[in-house]
């Protein structure tokens, strides 16, 4: 043996191909076919992790999914992956990995100071402690301390795919049953079978007319029999594939988790299930320690001293719980000392194993020792079966609980049917295998025949007796916990956070049930368990979502029809449901500034503006006008043929759902502009309306993507329009305010109509959508001479809120109605309307009401913060706040709009404004700063 590679033995390892690997800065070998565990034990790295409360050290427990302490971070930068146990990740050349615990190093970690202050840090002393002055305080601090891993900041490089697959048959594990199950239903039946196991092999040859998938991981069990599992693949930039397969049966051959044992440190690294030891020293040839102390209560544990001692280590003995052990003559002939009736009381050690103290029928004895390879039992692997809805019962002799009732077409065998004899194992996979190519109905197992499992022996030091190695949960916490009367096992999970780690429990969960029922006096049985939940392991996210757009795909950019022309004169772009300009900066210009420069620019001259993203939704029909009248606030039906009307939406509360413009086109024929934001949503309503309240005789159509909208806005946009070609009539008067037409613009059709959002004179011109850029172009080049100016959205907000235009969902809130915006009396228009009930009810004319009002700060030059709240009174309640602020260039001042308590009778009023810590001063006016008349819309 050199250091703690074994010089034979591993026969899952090719020693032939050695392999370099980075851990924590320092460069390691290892041999292909090793997992980073194994390589870590072979380099005599004890210590892996630190305790997730206590930070006391951590060393690899067990392999494969058995494994709580070993979690390590994979990769760098882009690539780091949180939270991987390192007995799943096969080792290759350049492998870089950390711990992710520790500070300032895993081997000397300050945390464990926390181990001297354990009696403050009991069972939810989170619950009852940093109340004062307040838990943001130390918020940072508890969560730096207690994390497992760190999330990468940067985009995943990594590919994911995922696919679909339909099976007659499905096995879940490649052991003997697994196989076994396989061969069976392939042979006997000839049916369609896909095997799945999450190691690199199976354990022996794949069966004629099978299918497996290695290195696949089932994470969760559906219903009508669909189970998600994960390929991993580390092959090029493909990380995982996620599989989701539909079966007719189901066959659960997912073995057994072996379970450690109760007692005094039995965290230290060093503490490692007997399971594990023989599979380190058979197969990957690595000694887990120099001299092994073996601790049972079943038959398991002998075969991995056998194991041990044919490697070459110094076995020290088996302590069995149990008094007339089966195999302990067979121990002692190979000279192994076998203490019956005993057990570990405690471990001994700071940084690892240094020793063992046994109780036994002589008393108490010391052995020296640096590994305990302990098996408490085994506990069937029943967490899928459970997602797949079918109950589990206890078994006294296995001292764990085992699959009862299926609730889906779903065979379990072999160890997670609790079979621990091999021969056993394969005949109940076969006999499964069989019955689920025949499509037959699962069978309940019997009880296992036996003794009981041994109880869990007495510590005098239970606050170092650790039920969840991951989640740092002691014997003390669980007998708080029943002191606490906490009775379900759910709420005494919730309470310690025991089985609420990376690893849900599965090496914790039998265990902490057992303890527990010993400590009520009560049976496992009417504890129960805790609810399994999917996925059984950590998965990639972006595997989850490997079917699903991504990236630039999730979410498709909604272009306006001319965005290529709005790049051109470089906008810059927002999000606002389409990619919308929001200023068009000159060189060194801030946002504000441009912003500023623009709407003086519209004010003074003229602009031009992309209005492509407002709603235009057409209603054609005799009845098109009766069912307007019906969902609005107003009458459109009484609107003349070319001509336009501001028209607002309110749902059946009467409460405002959208503002805009109704324009009449035709006797029977209607264009209602939605707001941008809420496009979408009206015309799925509108739709409601009409299908399932009012089937009148007219149709609706979205025309929102079909034509493209620009606005030529201020006193100048007349000349423009003019220059562009467009036919107009020649006057005011003969084209006013609110009218619209369809005319030419040079050789093509438009629609204009004169409508304003900006206060100033304005023309919205609509063509189809493929020609925006022609005619933003031409109106471009029109405009030159006038020295017109593009215009954004920043700019947008600062002209509407001069006129006190209000913009639904911004100066509204869910409980503004028309009133409280100046739209009349509540409920006085005529005839019947959606909503007009609610606005007839007392509430709508309550006072106190918040109602929209204009602010002015006394500081002329400083803008009110948005949200900011007018409070009054003490305990200082708000009576409203502010709901659009901006810096006006044309007034040379800062205003506001905001919603206010009995607001119009306030007016002239002066409120204090609060937002975070700082106190404003405004007068309160009418939510009208420029042209209240009108004058300046209708030149």
């Amino acid at each position: 043996m050199s250091g703690f590679r074994l010089s034979t033995g591993g026969d899952g390892i090719d020693r032939n191909q050695p392999l370099t690997f980075i851990y924590n800065g320092r460069a390691m070998q290892g041999f292909a076919g090793d997992t980073l565990a194994s390589a870590l034990l072979a380099n005599g790295v004890s210590i892996v992790g630190r305790g997730f409360k206590y930070h006391r050290p951590r060393g690899v427990i067990g392999t494969g999914f058995a494994e709580t302490n070993a979690l390590v971070q994979l990769g760098e930068g882009a690539a780091l992956t949180p939270n991987v146990p390192a007995t799943l990740v096969p080792l290759r050349e350049g492998l870089v990995a950390s711990t992710p615990t520790g500070w300032p190093s895993t081997r000397f970690d300050l945390g464990r100071l926390n181990d001297r202050l354990a009696a403050l840090l009991s069972a939810g002393f989170y619950y009852k402690t940093f109340i004062w002055p307040n838990w943001h305080w130390f918020e940072p601090f508890i969560r730096r301390a207690a994390g497992f891993g760190t999330a990468p900041a940067l985009p995943d490089p990594d590919r994911y795919e995922a696919r679909e697959r339909h099976v007659d048959v499905l096995v879940i594990g490649g052991g003997p049953a697994g196989l076994a199950a396989a061969e069976e239903a392939a042979a006997a039946a000839g049916a369609k079978v896909l095997l799945v196991e999450a190691d690199t092999r199976l354990s022996g040859p794949l069966p004629k007319g099978v299918e497996a998938l290695t290195r696949t991981t089932a994470l969760g069990y559906y219903d009508a029999n669909f189970v998600t599992a994960v390929e991993e693949i580390d092959t090029g930039t493909l990380r995982q594939r996620l599989w989701k397969l539909r079966a007719a049966q189901v066959v659960i051959a997912t073995g057994a988790f072996e379970r450690p044992m109760l007692f005094a440190n039995n965290d230290l690294p060093g503490v490692m299930l007997a399971g594990a030891v023989r599979t380190y020293v058979e197969r990957y040839g690595v000694a887990p320690g120099k001299a092994a102390l073996f601790a049972t209560a079943d038959d398991g544990a002998y075969a991995a001293a056998f194991a041990a001692r044919e490697a070459g280590l110094a076995v020290r003995g088996i302590v069995d719980l149990r008094p007339t052990p089966p195999l302990a003559e067979q121990a002692r002939a190979r000279g192994i000392t076998v203490h019956a009736g005993s057990h570990v009381r405690s471990a001994r050690g700071w940084s690892r194993v240094r020793g063992a103290v046994i109780d036994g029928p002589g008393g108490s004895q010391r052995i020296a020792c640096d590994l305990i390879a302990v098996s408490g039992g085994w506990s069937p692997a029943v967490q899928l079966f459970s997602q797949s809805g079918g109950s589990t019962r206890h078994d006294p002799a296995l001292g764990g609980f085992v699959p009862d009732k299926a609730a889906q077409p779903t065979h379990v065998c072999g160890l997670a049917a609790g079979l621990r004899d091999q021969d056993e194992a394969i005949a109940s996979g076969r006999a499964a295998g069989l019955a689920a190519a025949r499509g037959e109905a699962p069978t309940v197992p019997l009880p296992l025949a036996g003794p009981p499992a041994p109880p869990i022996p007495p510590s005098d030091n239970p606050k170092r007796v650790f039920v969840d190695l991951q989640t740092d949960v002691t014997l003390a916490d669980l007998e708080q916990a029943t002191r606490e009367n906490y009775r379900s096992v759910e709420h005494v999970k919730r309470y310690t956070v025991w089985g609420m780690g990376v690893d849900q429990g599965r090496l914790s969960s039998t265990n902490g049930v057992a303890a527990l029922a010993q400590l009520r006096g009560d049976d496992p049985a009417a504890l129960g368990t805790t609810k399994y939940r999917p996925p059984f392991a950590p998965v990639a996210i972006a595997a989850l979502a490997a079917d699903r757009p991504n990236g630039a795909l999730f979410r498709p950019w909604q272009h306006l029809p001319a965005h290529d022309w709005h790049v051109a004169q470089g906008a810059m772009f927002e999000d606002f449901g389409h990619l919308r300009p929001s200023h068009y900066p000159l060189a060194g210009e801030s946002m504000e500034a441009a912003a500023r420069r623009e709407a003086l620019a519209v004010r003074g001259n003229v602009g031009i503006m992309d209005s492509s993203s407002f709603g235009k939704i057409e209603l054609k029909g005799p009845e098109a006008g009766r069912f307007l009248d019906l969902i609005s606030l107003g009458r459109p039906s009484t609107i003349p043929v070319g001509r336009a009307r501001y028209n607002l939406l309110c749902d059946e509360l009467g409460v405002l759902l959208d503002d805009g413009v109704v324009a009449r086109l035709a006797e029977d024929h209607f264009l209602l502009n939605a707001s941008s934001g809420h496009a979408a949503r009206v015309r799925g309503w509108i739709e409601d309306w009409h299908q399932c309240q009012w089937p009148l005789d007219l149709v609706t159509r979205d025309v929102s993507e079909e034509w493209a909208v620009l606005t030529v806005a201020g006193p100048k946009a007349r000349d423009v329009v003019r220059a562009a070609g467009c036919a107009l009539p020649a006057t005011s008067a003969d084209f006013p305010h609110l009218s619209v037409t369809e005319t030419t613009l040079g050789p093509h059709r438009v629609r204009v109509q004169r409508v304003s959002f900006t206060g100033e004179l304005s023309y919205e011109i609509a063509i189809a959508a493929p020609q925006a850029g022609m005619l933003a172009d031409r109106l471009w080049e029109a405009g030159r001479s006038f020295g017109m100016v593009p215009f954004g959205l920043e700019a947008l907000d600062i002209l509407r809120i001069e006129k006190g235009f209000i913009h639904v969902g911004t100066d509204t809130d869910g409980a503004t109605i028309p009133a409280d915006i100046g739209w009349g009396k509540p409920g006085q228009r005529e005839g019947d309307y959606l909503g007009k009930r609610s606005l007839l009810h007392p509430s709508a004319s309550r006072t106190g009401r918040r109602q929209l009002v204009g602010l002015e700060p006394l500081e002329r030059h400083a803008p009110l913060p948005v949200g900011g709240h007018v409070i009054g009174g003490s305990p200082h309640p708000s009576q409203g706040f502010v709901t659009s602020s901006c810096f006006s260039p044309t007034l040379d001042r800062a205003i506001a709009l905001g919603l206010l308590a009995d607001g119009r009778q306030r007016h002239g009023e002066t409120v204090d404004i609060w937002s975070e810590g700082r106190t404003f001063r405004a007068h309160v006016v009418a939510p009208r700063f420029l042209d209240p008349e009108g004058a300046r819309l209708h030149v």
